[in-house]
């Protein structure tokens, strides 16, 4: 039951891992005291626990180790953190979990707290409790918040995987927890290794890690298994822990699981109790993602696989290909692991879902699967090479060549290459080289030969390129082939080798002659031009002979000249002649010529000269030579030899005069230097003298004085007799005896060759010299032509030896040998040369041997020598390869005379023959070609030898039509791949099958290619010729409307359904339609580009052409598309094949941004000018047509608006100037706001903007401004300031027919006109500058708003009889009543100019204008003449300003105008707006139309329309009036209902009455509709009535202070202001009382005294003034509803002479009363069976109408006129028209629809029949007729205007079986009117069922 000690008392004093400061050895030890300070401040009851005998600590152990007792395990106090400190240490732990020291320090003091208290709070904050601490191995946390000190047990030697299962011990002291409400407690208690009959304790720890106390109490287990201590309260204090034992007790073999419930107030919360059996079990994650693999690569993963059950468990794996698990199978003990690894090998690129199944147990009877993912992708790799590029490699993202250039020989370079893997896995790859012989030498290297490139990543390769031999021109391919070999990249490396190139700046050295006993000195240039270092050595040894170099070898730097002496010590009198031999490492020996003469006191022989050498080589080649001078001069004198131009001796020609003599050819020096008839069989000439042997070895003379001579046998072959004569040293070792000998012609002498060594151990070596020369050339006397010299032949002979003893090691040589390893590249039986480098690098002389008998096949000169230490030897070799075959040569070079210094050199040879290689064993394949075109395509040949070849190409004649190659001949490289293009352009449709040849041959042979040195190869070439043609995909690109200078892009498809690729040329052709000058567009550019007019489209397939169209002009366009089939490379339209065929059309329409304004209405101190007022104010008409014109080239300059000027007012150059006139209105007014309607009436979208001058203006610093402004900069600078002119919203986007208001307003703060420049840019379009204008006047000045000074009457025609009025408006913007007078005096000028014709007549030239009103002046123009009639007037304003204003008229004669005339214009449309979706912001009534145009009528004819007057409220009625202005337009206009209420959501109709009068007329009338909300308006009447109740309260009842002295006559004056505005309310209610009485004086507040300038100061008085006393209410804001009515009257001979068919239209009532079908078609309708639905409802319908009627009119009534309304005379007229009404229908029933009862006498029914006849002649009966008629027209429309009645439909009548009861009911009057006239009840509308095919049939639609 009590578990083993957690740790040991060295535990807690130890240091922990995880803090680096001291550990805690300073704590006390843990005593019994703990226990019980622990016990009582946990204040839980322990007596009952102990008494059971639960718990019993064994308190001997406190001092020993600490138990796990009855409170958990033994902690030191808690400390209880703040608030405040635990959100800081959360914060500290959110930023950073583990602190240094001293940042620890400094937290925990700025926390007040200990360090070590920190330390632990800051490792386990609140929330964070589960999981192992990072910096604690064991898994357990090292420190919690309440600051008790966790100890960790001691970090195991090799840490746990994250995946390994805990081992039993560990697994019962951790269990994963939860916090439940601040309680942390284990989610669930395990039981696993239990057994029968036993008891098993587990402990459940309960922590509070909340900050307040708990109270909990728990539930024990359910079932009986699980056992626990009887239930008690548990209270935790802050950081306390208690622990809580549980008991299993299992009573047989199975699995238990229980739980413990915990009871909080705020919830529950349980623990799990599960006993488990023992049973296999396996863990391991569910699912492996492994990283991307490249195809045929293979990835790997790993994971654990744990045994985390309680048996030894057997697993297998399962698992399909490509994935392999390792291992497959195996045991795992129990709480033991193993990792598996996962590898992945793809063979495709797919996605990889895979289940790999493990089975386990003991008969694999479980299984468990993981999924495994991986995902395979195919590899791509590419070259690039960097650094600079080759001359003949085009540029480009990727270089796949590398090039080294050209390279010294024996130098190896390193270059770089980057192989690129643009996949997203890494590619292994590996590199490799064309296979070839062994014998290649390869000259490129590169070490890396297999690697991995990673994902999206690079590597970097090094090639390295050494060259051995010059000149030779190097390429290899080097293939880099990813994994798989799915792809592969191929690497190009060229290279050149370079070598010395080493002159003499001379061919010879003329000594001349010289005393015997002198010597002389020559210099001699050696240079090297190239910047190779060159090893040079002249073959020579200076010891032995006459000639000597100063530096006879060395290295010669690149680019160094080196001057050489060269000394001439002649020993005998003799002609000294020595060719030597220059021989250069890496180059072709140089020949020097060196000659001189010696003389003595008794010899002088000829001197020797440059010239005697020339004809000396000319004779020797022409076989002169071999005769002795004067055997020469005795043929030259008898003429059997002459002398060329050269003076050189010939024979006498015996062939034709054409074949010149022979000369001395060129020999290859080489070929003169192998060539000598010693070293090898062949000579170029047969030698003068020869030697016998040339080279002796002495060998081992150890005898010093008795080493034997060698025989050297001399024969002469020239037909003289020669002397022989060598050169001996006294010094030198070896001599020759006789040193001069004749030797007769023909004959051989012997010589002996002397050794005389004169030391032991000594190498000797040596090459003797001697002279032969013709005997006659002793003395100079005996040459009689001196074209017969002939210089001395030199003789040389090595000669070695040395006097080792036999015991004695020979010197050691050092030494440096560069020797090749492969003979260049030759031909077959050509010679093939390599230089060999000796260089003796040691202190001591080398002797050298080369044992020609080892190898024959290989000539080497020199064989033998001497070289000095820190000297050089240069050998040559030469071989003749006469085959194929790969020879290997073997030399042996002997060294100091010593066998064992002997050193073998290994090379190879082998002859070139010539061999091509044809791409595709010489088969070519052509697609099919369009016939007319032609394809190019690559092919390859390979140069498969190491020599260049020359290549080129027959191809037939036939043929040459159709086939072409580039290039035909050239040269390529050894081991080179040439690509060369194939052209195959066939002439018709058909399959053709062509040769070509090939031949190739080496360039040292002959030139031709048809020499029998070159090979021909066949290329077969296989073609076919097709025809094809190519289409849209659509045939008309339809781009709509494009704005003029944009930019609009679309794709033009092209199609190919032929078998053939077809290369094709655009052509675009441009027609340019609509309003414009024809010719004037030709020269426009194209506007519409292709992004290209060229290219190829394959075979079935098809291409996409981008096409920007741009047009220039607001025009049509059209651009028809052709094309053309052109050849691959066609640069211009000659190249072109075929016609042009017509492809598609493309059509285009450009546009420009267009905006209009549509409706205009005003608002705040505007709100009382109508529409047209306005739209002429504002220049509405001429904005919208400039709008509308095309914008010109200066206002497209800026698109956008932009800030251009540093100007306060920035200059505008905008072609159009318009006045915006906000009218004027008194000081301190609201704001004139004037709302415009944009609607963008184009097809594009627009942007539009106002721009002020501030916004055009660039801002600059203060010190750059002029501070000096002019007065007209200072008023808008003022006027934007203080921001009197504004538009919201300043700019906005429309989209075509997009609406959006703009509205504009105008602050009256100052009085005057305010001005304001405002450009209006439109996007793309027309720049106009706005001129906004605004008037303020003072509060009493009287003020008529003048328009302009300028006003047009409508054009009149001559000879009128009854000219009509016209009007010109006054509005009145001020606040008092305006009188004006028209002074006539300038008009009776005019009509007594015009014969006493009042050609101007001013109908009312005096009148007053109200306040907020417009009055009409009523002017009537009479023209006389056909011209334009002028006049300026005064108008004078009562105390006020006048003005001058030009009235113009025109007069036309009709005669000559004939139907251009205007007679008929009452308005121009543009000018008549009739938008109702413009409305001020708050307005909730609208009516359904703004403008009525009746057109032209007649006089006395009586026009009405029918509008609606809707209330968009939904919870609020409106209150209606209307107002007619003029008090001419009240006499001819009628509004009926004039008031009344509309309900919310609900309208009313009104009738709009024109009654024309007698006289022709304009009529021009502005209906004003006040609406108020019905609700305000009660709420002010009522305290209005509070207000004028107090008022009476006060004039009675008051209070005088001493304070209130002084406003006693504020106090007046506040009544009396009080008072008017009680007047001014009265008239406001009683709009027509208004128009009768004078206007009342304007109210006004008393002026404050020293009022302040700024305005809002002057407002903050006047509201506390206004605050102390009680204000009048003010009445609710009314919204203004304008209507205009415009027509115009004729008299009735105009009106029937112009519009005699619109004559019935205004007299249609009456038509219709006069009609007999009219009257038909009502008799048939009565007749008509009743509806079944409208016999159940007639009875009620009146009714049911009746208690529908409202205030303002039903929709289902007629509207009647209101008797507030009428006056005394309407009342009347309307009372005798219902008596007469009344009296009709009781004589005449038939009228009211009722039949007669049936009277048999017939002279009752005359007279009734007279009576009736009597009543219809009666005037009044007519009128009362056409009344009803109109009446029941109009309620017709109106039920058909609300969707009630269509009009359109066809009647359907259903009704039952007539009877006489239905048919009397049929012939009675279902409602009937209080005057008997059914026609005329307003409940008429409930029958309309019954006679709707009367209105249908017969009333028209425009009524």
């Amino acid at each position: 039951m009590y578990p083993s000690p957690l740790y040991s008392i060295g535990a807690l004093g130890g240091q922990h891992p995880a803090f680096p400061y001291p550990g805690f050895a300073h704590l006390p030890q843990p005593g019994p005291e703990h226990l019980k300070a622990a016990a009582v401040a946990g204040s839980f009851p322990l007596e009952h626990w102990i008494r059971a005998g639960m718990m019993v600590p064994r308190l001997s152990d406190f001092h020993a180790t600490p138990q796990s007792g009855l409170m958990g395990k033994c902690r030191r106090p808690r400390t209880a953190f703040t608030s405040q400190q635990l959100l800081e240490l959360e914060n500290q732990f959110k930023l950073n979990k583990y602190l240094s020291r001293p940042k620890r320090f400094e937290v925990a003091t700025s926390l007040m707290l200990t360090e070590t208290q920190h330390s632990d709070s800051i490792q386990k904050p609140v929330g964070q409790r589960q999981g192992p601490s990072p910096r604690c191995p064991g898994g357990c946390w090292s420190g919690t918040l309440e600051g008790s000190v966790g100890i960790c047990p001691a970090p195991s030697e090799e840490p746990m995987s994250p995946l390994r299962p805990p081992e039993r011990s560990a697994r019962k002291a951790k269990e994963k927890k939860g916090t439940f409400w601040g309680i942390e407690v284990a989610e669930a208690l395990h039981w696993h290794g239990w057994e029968l009959g036993k008891e098993f304790t587990k402990h459940l720890s309960l922590k509070n890690v909340h900050v307040k106390t708990q109270k909990l109490s728990y539930r024990p287990p359910a079932t009986r298994f699980f056992i626990t201590v009887f239930p008690q309260p548990i209270v935790l204090s802050p950081g306390m822990s208690l622990t809580l034992p549980i008991i299993f007790r299992p009573l047989e073999k199975k699995e238990y699981e229980d739980s413990i419930c915990f009871e909080k107030p705020e919830g529950e919360f349980s623990v799990a109790l599960r006993a488990t059996l023992p049973r296999h079990k396996l863990l391991f994650p569910d699912t492996i993602q492994l990283p991307l693999c490249a195809v045929h690569d293979f990835t790997e993963a790993s994971f654990p696989l744990c045994n985390v059950g309680d048996l030894i468990t057997l697993f297998n794996w399962e698992t399909a290909s490509p994935f392999h698990l390792t291992p497959v199978s195996g045991m795992l003990e129990p709480g033991s692991e193993c990792v598996v690894k996962v590898t992945f090998q793809p063979q495709m690129a797919l996605v990889y879902d895979a289940i790999a199944v493990c089975w386990f147990g003991d008969n694999e009877e479980w299984k468990r699967t993981i999924k495994l993912r991986a995902i395979a992708k195919y590899p791509h790799l590419l070259v690039s090479v960097l650094g600079d590029l080759c001359e003949d490699v085009e540029p480009g993202d990727f270089r796949d060549v590398l090039c080294f250039g050209s390279v010294a020989v024996g130098a190896t370079v390193e270059r770089h290459v980057e192989i690129c893997n643009p996949s997203m896995v890494s590619v292994p790859f590996r590199i490799e080289r064309a296979k070839e012989p062994l014998l290649w030498d390869y000259v490129f290297s590169c070490d890396v030969t297999q690697a991995i490139v990673p994902a999206n990543g690079k590597l970097l390769i090094s090639v390295r390129f050494s060259p051995h031999t010059v000149g030779v021109q190097s390429v290899d391919y080097f293939t880099i082939k990813p994994v798989g070999n799915l792809t592969q990249t191929v690497l190009k490396v060229i290279g050149s080798c370079k070598g010395p190139l080493v002159f003499l700046q001379q061919s010879f050295v003329n000594f001349g002659w010289l005393n015997l006993g002198e010597c002389l000195t020559q210099p001699l240039e050696i240079s090297n031009i190239s910047d190779v270092p060159a090893y040079y050595q002249f073959d020579i040894d200076g010891r032995e002979s006459v000639f000597s170099f100063d530096c006879p070898c060395g290295v010669l730097s690149g680019m160094a000249t080196l001057i050489l002496r060269v000394t001439f010590r002649p020993a005998h009198p003799i002609i000294c002649y020595r060719r030597v031999v220059c021989l250069v490492h890496h180059q072709n020996p140089l020949f020097l010529d060196l000659f001189g003469t010696c003389h003595s006191d008794t010899t002088k022989p000829a001197i020797l000269w440059p010239r005697h050498l020339s004809w000396y080589r000319t004779n020797m080649a022409r076989g002169l030579t071999f005769y002795p001078p004067d055997i020469l001069s005795s043929m030259l004198r008898e003429g059997k030899l002459q002398m060329d131009e050269n003076r050189a001796l010939k024979l006498p020609p015996q062939v034709p005069e054409d074949k010149p003599p022979e000369e001395y050819p060129y020999i290859d020096p080489m070929t003169e230097y192998f060539h000598d008839g010693i070293t090898s069989d062949l000579t170029i000439f047969p030698p003068h003298v020869s030697v016998s042997v040339r080279e002796f070895d002495f060998g081992c003379c150890v005898r010093l004085q008795e080493v034997e001579p060698l025989p050297l046998c001399l024969t002469n072959h020239t037909k003289g007799k020669i002397t022989v004569t060598w050169t001996c040293r006294p010094e030198s070792p070896f001599r020759v005896t006789p040193e001069t000998c004749d030797i007769p012609p023909l004959k051989s002498t012997a010589f002996r060759l002397i050794f005389q060594p004169s030391q032991l151990n000594t190498l000797y070596a040596a090459e003797l010299e001697g002279f032969a020369f013709y005997k006659v050339l002793r003395h100079y006397s005996n040459i009689e032509e001196d074209s017969t010299m002939c210089p001395s032949w030199c003789l040389t002979i090595r000669l070695r030896g040395h006097t080792f003893e036999a015991d004695r090691q020979h010197f050691i040589p050092h030494y440096v040998l560069d020797s090749p390893k492969v003979f260049p590249a030759v031909g077959l039986n050509t010679n093939t040369y390599r230089s060999v480098l000796l260089w003796n690098v040691g202190t001591s002389p080398i002797t050298f041997c080369m044992n020609q008998d080892i190898c024959p096949s290989v000539l080497v000169k020199p064989c033998s020598g001497y070289v000095a230490p820190g000297a050089h030897q240069i050998f040559l070799l030469s071989t003749q390869p006469v085959d194929m075959a790969t020879h290997q040569h073997i030399l042996s070079l002997q060294l100091n005379s010593y066998p064992k210094y002997t050193q073998e050199i290994l090379l190879r040879s082998n002859g070139e023959s010539l061999l091509l290689l044809l791409e595709g064993d010489g088969n070519l394949y052509f697609k099919p070609t369009c016939v007319g075109t032609s394809t190019t395509r690559t092919y390859t040949i390979k140069n498969c030898t190491r020599l260049p070849m020359h290549f080129k190409w027959k191809i037939q004649e036939s043929d040459s039509k159709v086939l072409s190659v580039k290039p035909a001949t050239g040269v390529i490289q050894p081991s080179e791949a040439l690509a060369q293009a194939w052209t195959f352009t066939p002439g018709k449709e058909t399959k053709y099958l062509l040769r070509s040849w090939v031949s190739v041959w080496r360039p040292q042979g002959s030139s031709a290619p048809e020499s029998p040195e070159s090979t021909r190869y066949t290329l077969r070439v296989i073609g076919e010729g097709a025809l094809g043609t190519i289409g849209a995909q659509e045939e008309q690109l339809d781009l709509g409307n494009i704005l003029v200078g944009g930019l609009q892009s679309c794709d033009l498809v092209l199609l190919n359904n032929g078998t053939c690729s077809l290369n094709y040329i655009l052509h675009v052709e441009q027609m340019i339609t609509g309003p414009c000058d024809p010719e004037e567009v030709l020269s426009d550019p194209l506007a519409l580009e292709l992004d290209h007019y060229k290219g190829m489209i394959p075979a079935r397939s098809k291409a996409i052409v981008q096409v920007t169209v741009s047009p220039a002009r607001q025009l049509h366009y059209t651009w028809p598309i052709s094309y053309t089939i052109s050849m691959p490379k066609a640069l211009d339209p000659a190249n072109t094949v075929g016609e042009q065929q017509a492809l598609c059309c493309v059509v285009a329409t450009g546009v420009y941004p267009s905006v209009c304004v549509t409706d205009v209405c005003a608002a705040g101190s505007a709100r009382g000018i109508s529409k047209l007022h306005l739209w002429r104010l504002f220049a509405l008409e001429t904005l919208n047509q400039y709008l509308e014109r095309d914008p010109t080239s200066a206002e497209l300059t800026y698109r956008v608006p932009t800030r251009h000027s540093i100007c306060p007012v920035p200059p505008v150059h905008a072609p159009v100037l318009l006045d915006f006139n906000f009218g004027a209105a008194p000081i301190e007014a609201e704001p004139s706001v004037v709302i415009l309607m944009l609607e963008n009436n184009g097809v594009v979208p627009v942007e539009w903007t106002f721009l002020f001058p501030s916004d055009q203006k660039i801002d600059v610093e203060h010190w750059a401004e002029n501070t000096e402004f002019n007065p007209s900069e200072l008023h808008q600078m003022r006027v934007q300031d203080n921001q009197l002119f504004s538009v919201s919203p300043k700019s906005g986007r429309l989209f075509p027919g997009q609406e959006q208001t703009v509205q504009l307003s105008h602050r009256h703060d100052f009085v005057g006109t305010d001005r304001l420049p405002d450009l209006l840019k439109v996007s793309h379009g027309r720049e106009i500058l706005l001129n906004f204008i605004g008037v303020t006047v003072e509060q009493e000045q009287r003020y008529v708003h003048f328009t302009s000074t300028k006003h047009l009457f409508t054009s009149i025609a001559i000879g009128s009889s009854s000219p009509p009025k016209q009007i010109y408006e006054l509005y009145n913007g001020g606040s008092m009543a305006v009188a004006y007078e028209v002074q006539l005096d300038s008009v009776m000028k005019i009509q007594e100019e015009n014969f006493q014709h009042p050609v101007f007549v001013c109908l009312n030239p005096r009148g007053e204008i109200l306040p907020g009103m417009t009055s009409h002046i009523e002017w009537v123009f009479s023209p006389l003449e056909a011209r334009t009639y002028s006049v300026d007037v005064p108008i004078h304003i009562l105390e006020g300003d006048s003005a001058l204003i030009t009235f113009q008229g025109i007069g036309y004669d009709p005669n000559i105008m004939g139907q251009t005339a205007q007679f008929d214009q009452v308005l121009s449309p543009s000018v008549t707006p009739g938008s109702s979706k413009l409305t001020v912001p708050g307005q909730t009534a609208f009516l359904s139309q703004h403008r009525i145009c009746l057109g032209n009528i007649p006089v006395y004819s009586k026009s009405s329309r029918l509008i609606f007057l809707n209330n968009a409220s939904e919870s609020e009625a409106v209150i209606f009036a209307w107002h007619v202005g003029a008090s001419s337009a009240s006499e001819t206009l009628q509004i009926v209902p004039e008031m009344g209420v509309v309900q919310p959501g609900d309208g009313t109709h009104c009738i709009i009455t024109l009654q024309a009068s007698g006289n022709p007329c304009f009529y021009n009338a502005d209906l004003v509709c006040e609406v108020v909300m019905q609700q305000p308006l009660a709420k002010y009447e009522k305290a209005l009535q509070e207000w004028e109740a107090e008022k009476e309260r006060q004039t009675v009842e008051f209070t005088i202070t001493e304070q209130d002295l002084g406003a006693e006559s504020n106090l007046k004056q506040h009544a009396r202001s009080s008072s008017d505005s009680s007047a001014e309310e009265k008239l406001t209610k009683s709009p027509a009382l208004t128009r009768q009485c004078k206007t009342l004086p304007p109210i006004k507040n008393l002026p404050a005294p020293n009022a302040p300038v700024s305005r809002s100061q002057r407002r903050h008085l006047m509201d506390k003034e206004a605050s102390r006393l009680w204000a009048k209410p003010e009445p609710p804001k009314s919204h203004l509803l304008h209507l205009g009515v415009t027509a115009r009257s004729h008299s009735m001979d105009d009106f029937l002479s112009n519009f005699c068919s619109e004559l019935p239209k205004y007299f249609l009532c009456r038509g219709l009363l006069e009609d007999t079908q009219f009257h038909q078609a009502v008799s048939r309708s009565l007749d008509e069976p009743l509806p079944y639905f409208q016999q159940v409802r007639a009875a009620g319908s009146a009714k049911h109408q009746g208690r529908k009627q409202s205030l303002g009119g039903s929709s289902r009534a007629s509207p009647s006129p209101a008797p507030c309304a009428k006056d005394k005379s309407g009342e009347e007229e309307e009372g005798e028209r219902q008596e007469e009404c009344e009296m009709s229908l009781v004589t005449s029933p038939r009228a009211a629809g009722e039949e007669p009862p049936a009277r048999p006498d017939i002279l009752q029914q005359e007279q009734l029949r007279e009576e009736k006849e009597t009543i219809t002649r009666l005037p009044a009966f007519g009128n009362l007729l056409e009344l009803v008629l109109e009446n029941t027209l109009q309620n017709i429309m109106v039920e058909a205007s609300r969707g009630e009645v269509v009009l359109t439909a066809r009647p359907r009548v259903i009704a039952l079986p007539p009877s006489s009861a239905q048919r009397a009911r049929a012939k009675t009057p279902w409602v009937t009117s209080p005057s008997g006239c059914p026609l005329c009840n307003p409940g008429y509308a409930g029958a309309r069922d019954s006679e709707l095919e009367v209105s249908t049939a017969q009333v028209p639609q425009s009524h």
